[in-house]
């Protein structure tokens, strides 16, 4: 589609501007995954974004995510693509079957049920937990205290071979504001947040901070972000929900 021809220029753009964010942050800039929001969007903007190099793609709806890369592994080899958006539980059993990752997991119920769907099907899918940060309309574990519980509740579950969860770390939305303080807090928060966890959970691999959008990804890399969910910046803006 005409629309997105111009996504391999602006994914250049934004790899630059993570390697400049980076290098001001004494990181490497490889340690940095750049995420293609495709959330509204159609299958062509995917392809535009996956020719343009991105292989980790994001979406909001399980029913969005599925009707647009359902039959898509052929011309998709090693796609990642990763719910980004809050899940109801009863939408369990695809979303594990669907997703590499699940970066939205924000309750004990919720885990309990992607647990008991993992693990009827075998599937072995890496999650995120989702931490309040910032604005009050947004969804997450409202605390430090509740991600170890659920690191505890996690760690009764069992073993995951066979089928099972994989926490992989943790995400966040920062406040939508021009206040850089603000937005770095909310950042450090997740950043502190997961250092806590991993020091007391050993077993568990923590080693993706899931933060920074289009408006704050430069913010999010020199706070310590691996992975950044760019929407507007490569695609523009989103056009209605079709699904």
């Amino acid at each position: 589609m005409a629309e997105y021809s111009g996504v391999a220029e602006a994914i250049e753009r934004i790899l630059e501007g993570i390697a400049i964010a980076a290098t001001r942050a004494g990181r490497d800039p490889k340690d940095i995954t750049l995420m293609a929001v495709t959330k509204f969007h159609p299958l062509a903007a995917a392809r535009a974004a996956w020719a343009a190099g991105v292989r980790v793609f994001g979406e909001s709806r399980v029913q969005e995510a599925e009707a647009k890369f359902a039959g898509t592994e052929a011309e998709f080899p090693g796609l990642r693509l990763d719910l980004i958006g809050n899940l109801q539980s009863n939408k369990a059993k695809k979303a594990v079957s669907l997703f590499t990752t699940i970066q939205s997991v924000d309750s004990l119920g919720l885990l309990e049920e992607l647990n008991r769907r993992a693990r009827a099907g075998g599937q072995t899918p890496d999650i995120l937990f989702e931490l309040h940060t910032g604005e009050e309309s947004k969804a997450g574990f409202p605390s430090l205290d509740a991600l170890i519980e659920a690191c505890d509740h996690l760690c009764g579950l069992g073993p995951v071979s066979g089928g099972g969860l994989r926490l992989r770390g943790l995400m966040t939305m920062a406040p939508f504001s021009r206040d850089e303080a603000l937005v770095r807090a909310s950042f450090r928060k997740l950043a502190r947040a997961r250092d806590s966890l991993q020091a007391r959970f050993r077993d568990f691999s923590l080693d993706t901070l899931s933060m920074g959008m289009s408006n704050d990804y430069a913010l999010a890399i020199e706070e310590g972000s691996t992975l950044v969910r760019i929407g507007t910046d490569i695609f523009g803006p989103r056009p209605q929900a079709q699904v």
